[in-house]
């Protein structure tokens, strides 16, 4: 093998290591991205870090800060460019400048655009090395949702779906369609987003928590956001009993001051929505306001009516498929395959490698 191979295979396995670590707080830093960083001094990693939660400090401040070592010689692995413009917090490529690091490799371009290709002209000032694109496929694919944040009105939105082997969302006899170890990867995956979009109409039936109850991982619950036309929810359903817990906001457009009152005392935002010609929430009017309101990583997470609509609409961006081993035939309600025949059929599903013992998780990119 060359000595470039070995460089190249090297620099991709430290780069492959910052984006484990990015990986840590993801959905959880607002409106940073999550950022993961490694420092390395002879081919050995010394100190790494990833990005805080609600964004800050970045990744590399925290990988710097947590060094015991000096960083003159040191090469800087990043899964993105370093931020060059004063925010809330400093700028990462001053303190890398500043700590003489020796060269700086970032997989990607920050399509921010107060620091857009901005970095490189600075260090190679201050005669540090810089590398783009190590591991770039996976680095796109990775901040999917932060590039859609700063390029589009929209914001990034995964669907969970959940299905019998026949295709019926409902078990006429059982509360689950699916096993413990499916439910357990649908918290993980709250954890990976800042919001859960659902309706009042599944908070009504199910009355669900929509945290994360994954040991360890409580403090990584999102915000809920509640589609409520006409207020329907009840003041006594989990999701409004811990509201002041976790950040709760309800979108409605049938005026109800009583009630908003009686939400705001609960704890609880609320926003009216305009409708669309069959008077329901205008749901793309809905995505422009939780993007305003900060949010870039949504989950829909709810009755099939409603995912069918955003599915209709073409505002979802992955779905994912959570397929039980159980065929439910009259016990089974709810059919899905009206909607995965005509919107999902021709879309390209891959099943995710996880095992749920004897259930399957299939993802789709839909755009």
């Amino acid at each position: 093998m060359s000595t470039n191979q070995n460089k190249n295979q090297k620099n991709k396995f430290f780069m492959d290591l910052a984006l484990r670590q990015a990986r840590v707080n993801l959905g959880n830093t607002k409106e940073n991205p999550s950022v993961g960083c490694v420092i390395t001094k002879n081919n050995s990693v010394i100190s790494a870090g990833y990005t805080s939660i609600d964004g800050k400090p970045h990744a590399e401040q925290n990988a710097i800060n947590q060094s015991r070592e000096k960083l003159n010689d040191c090469n800087l692995y990043v899964t993105l460019e370093p931020c060059s413009h004063y925010g809330k917090t400093p700028p990462c490529v001053q303190k890398i400048i500043r700590h003489k690091i020796k060269k700086v490799y970032f997989s990607m371009k920050d399509p921010d655009i107060r620091s857009f290709n901005k970095s490189t002209k600075k260090f190679k000032r201050s005669n540090i090395g810089v590398n783009i694109g190590i591991s770039s496929n996976q680095t796109k694919d990775f901040y999917k949702s932060y590039i859609l944040f700063k390029k589009k009105e929209l914001p990034f939105v995964t669907c969970k779906l959940a299905a019998s082997r026949d295709f019926f969302t409902i078990n006429k006899k059982k509360k689950w369609i699916t096993n413990k170890y499916s439910r357990g990867r649908v918290h993980l995956m709250r954890s990976n987003h800042d919001s859960i979009i659902t309706s009042s109409r599944t908070i009504r039936i199910d009355n669900p928590f929509l945290n994360c109850r994954i040991n360890g991982l409580e403090s990584t619950s999102p915000s809920r956001i509640i589609l409520d036309n006409h207020l329907k929810i009840p003041l006594n359903s989990n999701v409004i009993k811990d509201s002041f817990k976790y950040k709760t906001i309800i979108f409605f457009n049938r005026d109800n001051k009583k009630k908003v009152k009686l939400l705001k005392k609960l704890g609880v935002k609320t926003y009216k929505i305009s409708v669309n010609k069959n008077g329901d929430l205008d749901l793309k009017k809905t995505l422009i306001k939780a993007r305003k309101l900060g949010f870039s990583r949504i989950f829909l997470e709810s009755g099939l009516k409603l995912a069918g609509n955003f599915l209709k609409e073409n505002l979802v961006n992955d779905v994912k498929f959570f397929i039980s081993n159980e065929m439910l035939n009259k016990n089974g309600n709810g059919s899905i395959r009206e909607y995965f025949t005509t919107l999902l059929e021709k879309r390209k599903f891959k099943v995710e490698k996880v095992n749920l013992f004897g259930e399957k998780l299939m993802s789709c990119r839909i755009k």
